[in-house]
């Protein structure tokens, strides 16, 4: 017990220290680097382990390594040194280890086999090649041997042999007959794993005289072919004929028919076998049984489960293939075989070994002196392998000494290497199933720290992502790494910054401010070096205006947008993908700056659409749904169930939505007897359903068409269904808008509007007309009618009242008692005048007239109103005549007034009154004679002004149109305008009726005026009309004004005071922004000149107010 403890204990402390050592530099992939530096060799590439040669061939066994200097190679063969120089037939290629064994001259390829191993040596160390076995291929020729023919009974079983010849590597079997083709299998006859081919019971076809073995030897290319095997099977009653013929034992004679069978095991024999199989291998188990009927074999693990994915049934499930075999695959498996008459089975142990397979392969090791490391090989195995060690070819226990090297197990430990200590050594793992071979070297090396990473090397990187900036290095021993920022920076440190083992500096959000210079500086104990590199930090890219899910109608356009921002100084292009494919290729789809257009859009386009936008450095992408919607597709398959008199159910399968939801069917009907190619609208359902109950009329021949609705539209109509003829019955309805209106005043008119066919319920339609005097004691009076819409009874009274009613019939009998309807025999022209007609004036535009109603009976028809008739005789205020115009107002029902408007005033008017039925007008009233009284006149017919001079102008006007009484006087008012458009004071002039015109004097000069004229009556004023003119201007006044401006003094001056007043601006300005005040307004305010103020007035629009005369055309 101690002494365990002891041992434990020193592993605890082993594995201690092996925590603590120092870790083994790494060799960065650096081909410039690789060339520089001292290297032991590496076995690069070798033939495999079992080398199976063509015997045609030449032998070509590889051996490629690589070393700094370039390694030298040397074989044994068969344990001992293989001089090649020795061997005329062998060379070695140049700087290569591969040999070559020319076997064309004669030389056979058995002379070379062995077992060869390959060393590649410099000076600091030896690695090996794996132990190579060299046979040739072997296909040799099947032994001769005497067939019998088989000779089997109709449903026994029966095994063709093959046993082919042992080849290397072993043959591919397979059964063909003399035309080269493969024979058939099946359940009942199938190749065993043996080559044997296995009948688990013969029928008669099985009959032939060519079973033929072949095997095909692949190194080789060649395939051998077994003697032709003969197997005839005999039925019973051939066999009971031929026992017959040829013997007399009553014991054989009357051989019985064919019986079925139990199964039996052909293949494995006996009730269990064992089966060893190595892990990662195929394994293969195989059960064939003979019964009959044909077995079935079921397989299955005790104690556990057939492994899944990894389980195969091959061969009708006769083979069990489990690939990639593990040990916990090992156990028992158990095949079943069975038919209807029992079963039998067949337990294999399968046991898993294992080849070593390693756990830790050892690894280089680069180390500088006085460092420390381990080479650790670690492996495993069924049995668990032994694991030996050898440096540089040599068993380790009889190398050199070497005090830095220490062997525990499957551990070296090396302590304060040296330059010395460099080499390679072997780790050997092997068990009886085989062996592995690793190759691993320690190399010491004294190296000052390089950097490997070119100078100035630019980084570029996106806005708020991870910016690595590398400083890949060497050095022996391994050198310390510090990044700067900048020429004169300061060692980098904190949380921002991440340094990792390789020298990388990560920055892990990168900011704009992180652009700059970055240094890196290695140094270890022999030396120092150090490299500057550039790190931009750009904008990042960004789509501003992504595309959006669109709902476009087929053959619409859809256009999506893609509108990005980004660095200037990336190149962006932009990608557009539709479902993350390429765009069709299609001239349909334009790609522009910010958008993809797609034009007549299809049901094809309907997808996801992607803008990727990419630079070298960063890469965004945004999508976007299109559906494309269409009216959906009509529906199918419509199918007429439940069949009844008056009812029939309609099923159908609606179409596509084409991406639109079906939110209805309309049901439409054709009636194929009467109305041929026409379409009714019959109903209609929701969306989610497809069946409904469809209501019939009698002695219809339907068929029914669906058409489906979505928001987009109509689907076109279904294919019509078939035609369901329904019976004949007695009308259901009556017609209906029934009307008895005469057109004479001694007829009777009836009419209505007819049924439709499918109205009619059978053939042979009819009308029952019926009339009869309303409010008489009389019989109805019948007649019976077809193909019409109409009847005129004669010999009516006028206008008297009627009960009409009307019936359908048909061949079945007659629709149910119709409703009845009034009607009236025609009309005639009313009688009578309507009598006491008086007028009322009520102003000058309006009157009102009053009558009496006439008795009903005189007006023998429908009282439709009253008509007046009135007309303007003549105007009071002109004794001229014109054209009488007759007006017409209509007063509907019975009233008995009216109002009459737009009458002229100061006219006179006639009127008289009628009464007015449906076939006219009455006699009229006598003519009724009334005046209007005066009214407010026109406005004057024109108003001129002329003759304008300094002070006076010349108002000339024609009297109004319409005077509408006797005119009193005129108003005349004006006023003067200034040049602002503002108004002066208003004067008003009365001028007589008699007068035409007027001068006005004592006007302003150059001033201009407004005039409003109206007309008066007693009754008061009438609407105005509107003028101005302009008085002249003094000739004088203007000749001086004109002669001052043209003067050369006067713009001299004018240019002067302008230049003066900018002068006093801009003084202005420059005391003002020193903070001074210049008192202009006082200045202005304490010399004011008296002169001026009055100008101002002056200036503004009016002058003082004047007496105006006016000299008139005539006397007042």
């Amino acid at each position: 017990m101690m002494k365990k403890k002891s041992i434990s204990a020193s592993k605890a402390s082993l594995i201690f220290f092996l925590c603590q050592m120092i870790s083994a530099l790494d060799v960065p992939l650096d081909s410039k680097l690789l060339e520089e530096l001292s290297q032991p060799p590496t076995i690069t590439q070798q033939s495999p382990k079992d080398y199976i040669v063509d015997p045609r061939e030449n032998i070509v066994i590889q051996c490629e390594a690589k070393g700094k200097p370039p390694p030298s190679f040397s074989w044994t063969r068969n344990g001992t040194h293989f001089d090649i120089d020795k061997d005329a037939q062998v060379t070695m290629k140049p700087n290569s280890g591969t040999l070559v064994v020319n076997i064309m001259n004669g030389v056979k390829a058995e002379a070379y086999e062995g077992v060869y191993q390959c060393t590649a040596r410099n000076e600091r160390g030896a690695a090996i090649s794996n132990n190579i076995v060299i046979r040739p291929s072997r296909s040799p020729l099947w032994t001769k041997e005497k067939l019998e023919p088989n000779h089997v009974r109709e449903g026994d079983s029966l095994v063709l042999n093959c046993r082919p010849p042992v080849g290397l590597p072993p043959p591919i079997i397979f059964w063909m007959d003399n035309a080269f083709q493969r024979l058939p299998q099946s359940e009942r006859v199938s190749q065993g794993l043996n080559g044997d081919l296995y009948f688990s019971n013969v029928q008669p076809e099985d009959t032939r005289e060519d079973y033929i073995c072949y095997a095909r030897f692949n190194h080789t290319q060649t395939i051998q072919q077994k003697q032709p095997i003969s197997v005839k099977v005999f039925s019973m009653d051939s066999l009971n004929d031929t026992i017959a013929a040829n013997l007399s034992d009553t014991d054989i004679y009357g051989a019985k028919p064919v019986t079925e069978r139990p199964p039996v095991l052909l293949t494995p024999t006996g009730s269990t076998s064992n089966k060893v199989e190595l892990r990662g291998n195929v394994l293969l188990l195989e059960c064939i049984a003979a019964g009959l009927p044909t077995p079935v074999i079921r397989w299955i693990k005790e104690g556990g489960e057939l492994p899944a994915n990894r389980t195969f049934f091959e061969n009708f499930k006769k083979t069990l293939k489990i690939i990639d075999v593990s040990e916990a695959d090992s156990g028992n498996y158990k095949c079943i075989a069975r038919n209807i008459l029992g079963s039998t089975h067949h337990v294999i142990s399968v046991t898993v070994k294992a080849s070593p397979y390693w756990i830790t392969a050892p690894r280089n090791l680069v180390l500088s002196p006085g460092e420390d490391g381990t080479l650790i090989c670690r492996a495993n195995g069924n049995p668990k392998p032994s694991i030996s060690w050898l440096t540089n070819g040599v068993p380790i226990a009889i190398a050199p000494e070497d005090p830095s090297r220490k062997v525990d197990g499957d551990t070296i430990i090396f302590s304060a290497v040296q330059e010395r200590s460099s080499a390679v050594y072997q780790c050997n793992a092997s068990n009886e199933y085989g062996y592995l071979l690793a190759n691993a070297f320690v190399n010491v090396l004294a190296e000052p720290p390089r950097i490997l990473t070119p100078a100035n090397k630019l980084y570029q990187v996106i806005a708020d992502s991870p910016a690595l900036i590398d400083c890949a290095y060497f050095g022996s021993p391994k050198p310390e790494i510090e990044w700067f920022k900048g020429v004169k920076g300061s060692i980098l440190r904190g949380n921002e910054y991440v340094f990792h083992d390789n020298g990388t500096l990560e920055i892990p959000v990168a900011q704009k401010d992180s652009t700059g210079t970055y240094t890196c500086v290695a140094r270890n104990k022999l030396g120092k070096t150090q490299n500057e590199v550039q790190l931009e930090v750009k904008d990042p890219t960004m789509i501003i205006k992504q595309p959006e899910y669109k709902v476009i109608q087929r053959s619409a356009q859809a256009s999506f947008e893609c509108v990005i921002k980004h660095d200037p100084t990336l190149l962006p292009t932009v990608i557009w993908l539709k479902d993350n494919n390429e765009l069709p290729d299609d001239e349909r789809f334009l790609v522009g700056k910010d958008n993809l257009t797609i034009m007549n859009v299809t049901d094809k386009d309907d997808g996801t659409y992607t803008c990727i936008v990419n630079t070298t450095l960063d890469s965004v992408s945004a999508s976007a749904v299109l559906t494309v919607v269409a009216r959906p597709n009509p529906p199918l398959d419509l199918e007429l169930t439940g069949q009844l008199e008056r009812s029939i159910e309609l099923s159908w399968v609606p179409g596509e939505e084409n991406n639109s939801p079906i939110t209805n069917f309309v049901i439409e009907y054709e009636d194929g007897l009467h109305e041929p190619g026409v379409w009714h609208y019959q109903t209609e359902v929701p969306g989610s359903q497809t069946t409904v109950q469809l209501k019939l009329s009698p002695y219809v021949n339907y068929s029914f068409r669906v058409i489906a609705v979505n928001e987009i539209g109509r689907s076109q109509p279904s294919e019509p269904s078939e035609q369901y003829l329904t019976k004949s019955a007695n009308p259901d309805e009556n017609p209906s808008n029934v009307q008895g209106i005469g057109s004479e005043p001694d007829n009777l008119v009836i009419t209505w509007e007819s049924l439709k066919g499918f109205q009619s319920n059978g053939p042979g339609l009819q009308y029952k007309v019926s009339w009869r005097q309303k409010d008489v004691d009389d019989e109805w009076t019948s007649v019976v009618v077809a193909n019409v819409s109409k009847y005129i009874v004669s010999g009516t009274p006028t206008f008297v009242p009627y009960e009409i009613k009307v019936q359908a019939l048909n061949d079945l009998g007659y629709a149910p008692e119709p409703s009845e309807v009034i009607g009236h025999s025609g009309e005639d022209l009313p009688m009578v005048a309507p009598g006491n007609v008086q007028v009322h004036v009520i102003n000058s535009t309006l009157a009102k007239v009053h009558w009496d109603p006439v008795p009903l009976k005189s007006v023998r028809g429908h009282l439709q109103g009253y008509k007046v008739y009135y007309w303007k005789v003549q105007s009071l205020s002109r004794r001229s005549k014109r054209h009488v115009e007759k007006k017409i107002l209509t007063f509907r029902g019975n009233k008995t007034f009216g109002m009459l408007p737009g009458l002229e005033p100061y006219s006179s008017y006639k009127l008289n009154v009628r009464v007015v039925n449906g076939k006219g007008e009455g006699p009229a009233s006598p003519d009724k004679m009334f005046k209007t009284p005066e009214g407010v006149p026109s406005s004057p017919s024109f108003l001129k002004i002329t003759n304008p001079t300094l002070d006076s102008l010349t108002l000339e006007w024609g009297s109004p149109t319409h005077p509408n009484g006797v005119l009193t006087s005129y108003i005349l008012k004006f006023q003067p305008i200034n040049n602002t458009h503002e108004l002066g004071p208003l004067v008003e002039i009365r001028i007589p009726a008699n007068e035409s015109s007027l001068i006005l004097k004592n006007l302003n000069y150059s001033t201009r005026y407004k005039f409003y004229f109206n007309a008066q009556t007693s009754v008061g004023s009438g609407s105005q009309i509107t003028e101005e003119a302009v008085t002249i201007m003094d000739e004088a006044m203007a000749s001086r004004q004109v002669d001052i401006a043209t003067q050369g003094w006067f713009i001299g001056l004018m240019c002067a005071v302008a230049l003066l007043i900018l002068i006093l601006l801009i003084v202005c300005f420059i005391r003002r922004n020193k903070g001074g005040k210049y008192p202009v307004k006082e200045k202005e305010d304490a010399h004011a000149d008296p002169e001026i103020q009055p100008m101002k007035e002056d200036d503004g629009t009016f002058g003082e107010y004047r007496l105006f005369s006016f000299v008139s055309s005539a006397p007042f």
